[in-house]
């Protein structure tokens, strides 16, 4: 935990010390928009070293911090009463699923304006209506009524968000903002009992499994970023020499072009040489992963519970033995130490790497979705960050190469629409000095593409690609016939810098005119590059087909 030595001063109103304890914790970049019940927070905010990033749209603001606490370890945004706060919720329950450590800061009427319950603007039923809604979407909450608890309940919410990876809230009456208490109350970090019997016992038994394994394979999830694990699951691999694979979720948390990286892990809807390797293996090593139905493709995954060790921050599991009170990062390291040793695997050559099939441009060719990432795969360095939202942008982005850990964004557990956009500004934020490369469907943009204004207002320059299918193009294959609420009305995306007053556009039908706009825009870090991709119609990713049939099978049951 970041230590407020030096933070509790009797002189240090309420406001000022959640202001010091974000920065404590590495937040620097605040996003939101104001209301007459947050203002004096807002006017402190500004006037300290925090930067406030005023965004068009609260669940915009909600994305951006999502992206920036994914790159940073803690990301924050600051909303008004209701209003705001409401229109936020589904951008914090995304990071709730996707184990995300959102600071969600609100304004409040202030406790001496509640008397005799009046109707005052924004109120919702009761006063405390909003900290209920955010109860059920954060792991931790309080209101900062009472002076002599503020800063303790301050500590305490945000330990809560740096533990447990979650997103936590902060309401604050407007006349508490600039309260000092009479006396600091200090906050002592619960101490987490780890059962160390247990520990050994887990350990000693994944050891033995795996030294005895003649085909083990690691399967990475995203909580191997999120606890910051890549290094030591990388030497855990490096090792005992055992190959490692991905979910979906989880694309990034080791480099792809690692000799021991495998490819993406999504069961039926996976590369079936990839699919093939993972469920041959005779020991499964789960780490961090999230058991969802995208990541499992659809379920479709073929993993035998009785070879699976399966550990994340709140569960472990060998086979059908479950332990209890193991922290991951705790696990990991007692494995580590134990030094398994299992026979070792051999890589297919297609494996290795990630390895790339040689790949020939056709100039005439109308464009198709799945080659279009092959001509990205040639752009991407080390020192890209990859955004995608839902739909093809993310399918079809799984065969994206990342060069390292932790640069590749979408919420692909969550699914909700609209996320790349303003995640883009968060990114551009928590990692000023990295490129980032933005893909995101037509139906998306329209959603959330505003906040392009904000990362041309603050001389951001991403790339981002706007795959026009006219609509929602998963949608299009869940369920059959040509449904009209499918189809959106098309807009000249590569005019927007025209509106916004900012950036460059590209329109683009080819695969030859989306390689030279692509060739353009790399070379441009002046400003946004936005590149409108018009696909050959009905085009769709070969993962995205698959998924749509799985999926598919289940819409159509339930209708």
């Amino acid at each position: 935990m970041p230590s407020a030595q030096g933070r509790r001063s009797s002189e240090v109103s309420i406001g000022q010390y959640l202001i010091n304890r974000l920065q404590d914790y590495g937040i620097q970049d605040v996003f939101g928009i104001p209301g007459d019940y947050v203002l004096a927070f807002y006017s402190m905010m500004e006037e300290s070293p925090l930067n406030v990033v005023g965004c068009t749209r609260e669940d915009c603001a909600g994305f951006a911090a999502d992206a920036y606490a994914r790159l940073n370890g803690l990301g924050a945004l600051c909303i008004t009463y209701c209003v705001g706060g409401l229109s936020v919720c589904n951008s914090v329950a995304g990071a709730f699923a996707e184990k995300s450590p959102v600071v969600v800061i609100s304004g409040a009427p202030g406790l001496n304006e509640r008397h005799n319950n009046p109707l005052l603007h924004h109120k919702v039923r009761e006063f405390w209506t909003q900290m209920e809604v955010f109860e059920k979407l954060c792991i931790a909450g309080t209101e900062l009524k009472d002076p002599l608890t503020a800063f303790s309940e301050i500590e305490r919410v945000l330990d809560a968000a740096d533990r447990f990876k979650r997103p936590v809230y902060i309401e604050i009456p407007r006349d508490m903002v600039h309260v000092v208490p009479p006396t600091a109350h200090g906050y002592q970090r619960p101490h987490v009992e780890v059962e160390q019997d247990a520990l050994t016992e887990a350990v000693r038994e994944a050891h033995a499994r795996l030294s005895q394994a003649k085909k083990p394979v690691i399967v990475a999830g995203v909580e191997i970023h999120r606890f910051g694990l890549e290094d030591q699951v990388l030497e855990l691999a490096e090792q005992a020499q055992i190959p490692i694979s991905a979910t979906m979720l989880g694309k990034s948390v080791i480099r792809e072009t690692h000799p021991l990286c495998v490819g993406l892990y999504e069961g039926a809807m996976g590369r079936e040489e990839v699919t093939r390797f993972v469920e041959e293996s005779d020991c499964v090593l789960l780490l961090g992963t999230f058991m969802t139905d995208i990541n499992l493709g659809i379920y479709t995954a073929n993993l035998d519970l009785k070879k699976c060790i399966y550990v994340t921050s709140e569960q472990l599991q060998i086979s059908h033995h479950f332990y209890h009170g193991i922290p991951l990062g705790d696990f990991v390291s007692g494995l580590i130490a134990s030094r398994p040793t299992p026979e070792r695997r051999t890589i297919p050559e297609s494996l290795k790497g990630h390895a790339e099939q040689p790949f020939e441009l056709q100039p005439n060719q109308p464009l198709q979705t799945s080659r279009m990432m092959k001509v990205i795969n040639g752009h991407l360095r080390k020192d890209n960050i990859v955004i995608a939202d839902i739909g093809d942008a993310l399918f079809a982005a799984t065969e994206l190469v990342v060069h390292e850990s932790a640069d590749f964004l979408s919420p692909a557990y969550y699914t909700s629409m609209g996320f790349a956009t303003p995640a883009t500004l968060g990114a551009c934020f928590a990692k000023p000095d990295q490129r980032v490369l933005a893909i995101c469907g037509d139906g998306a943009f329209q959603m959330t593409g505003n906040e392009l204004s904000t990362i041309i207002r603050n001389g951001f320059s991403p790339i981002l690609i706007i795959l026009d299918n006219h609509g929602y193009g998963t949608e299009r294959y869940l369920h059959d016939g040509q449904w009209e609420y499918n189809e959106i009305h098309p807009w000249n995306y590569a005019k927007l810098p025209e509106v916004y007053g900012g950036g460059r556009g590209y329109l683009v039908a080819t695969e030859g005119e989306f390689a030279e706009a692509l060739e353009q825009a790399w070379a441009d870090t002046s400003c946004v590059q936005i590149i409108q991709a018009k696909l050959s119609e009905g085009d769709a990713s070969t993962t995205m087909l698959r998924l749509a049939e799985r999926l598919g099978q289940r819409v159509s049951s339930q209708t």
